[in-house]
Order: C-alpha cells, then structure tokens, then sequence
C-alpha cells in the first residue's frame, strides 16, 4: 500500500493547525457531511487530501460570517459544482443578510433601552441603595424581548 503521506494526504492534527479548525470542529464537520469521511490509515489514524483544506476555508469563511450549519452545506456544494448556478448563492446570501438585519435592529432597539435604563439611574437613583436602583427595577419589570418588541421607555 502507498505511503499515505506522499500522496498528499494530512494527519486530522495537522489539517487543523494548518486551517485554523479546531479537530472536534472536523470531526463534527465530517459527521455532518459538509467534508468528505476521512481515509483511515492502518493504524485507525484520519487523514484527508487537499480538497478538504479547500473545503475547511470555505467552511471557516462562511462560519466566521455567521451562516448557520444547513446555509454552510449549501454553499459548499454551489463552491464545488459548476453546474449550479450563481443566483443560488445570491439567496441564500440574501437571506442571511435579511437575518442579520433583523438582530441588528434588535440591538440598536436593546442598546437604547439599556441607555435610558442608565440614564435613568443617573438622574434620579444613583448613589443611592442598590437595590432601589431604577435599573433592577426597570430589567426585572420586563424582559430584553418585551423591551424590543414594545420599544421600551
């Protein structure tokens, strides 16, 4: 049997620290599907071709934007097959992006109820008993979801 090292083929350990991927995250990537099962040498050891480095900074890329697992299986697929088309992409792209705007506006809405919270205090409880603080009462009268979806204050 050729020595699986001069084909090209890398070690789990080393295709992580060359990827920036944790070993868990391959294993879990390769249990799920987004990467091809692993070649096992004789000695049970993983080892994997460059294609999965190319899959991996495909993967990493699309996780550090934020895709959720199914979105990520789908643009690894568009990424290596030609005969899908590009408008594919484009959605789910899109739809990420939706996402993104959606929590985002759910965070500017939570930062400014978090602002008058503590304006609040600054203004008519602050040096005074903590547990009168005008910030414990208004978190503990409503929850972050209430707050956003009322607009708060």
């Amino acid at each position: 049997m050729k020595d699986l090292l001069t084909t090209g083929q890398i070690t789990i350990g080393v295709l992580a620290q060359s990827t920036g991927v944790s070993v868990s995250a391959i294993r879990y990537y390769e249990e799920v599907g987004l990467i091809s099962k692993a070649h096992r040498r004789p000695s049970g050891h993983r080892v994997y071709g460059p294609e999965t480095r190319e899959a991996l900074a495909v993967i990493r890329s699309c996780r550090e934007f934020g895709f959720s697992i199914e979105q990520v299986k789908e643009l690894v697929l568009l990424s290596t097959n030609a005969q899908l088309p590009c408008d594919e992409t484009r959605a789910i792209a899109q739809t990420h992006l939706n996402s993104v705007k959606v929590k985002l506006a759910e965070l500017h809405q939570l930062e400014r109820s978090l602002t008058k919270f503590i304006q609040s205090c600054s203004d008519t409880c602050i040096g005074g008993p903590a547990p009168q603080c005008n910030i414990l009462e208004d978190i503990g009268s409503s929850s972050p979801q209430q707050v956003v979806a009322k607009g708060c204050c």
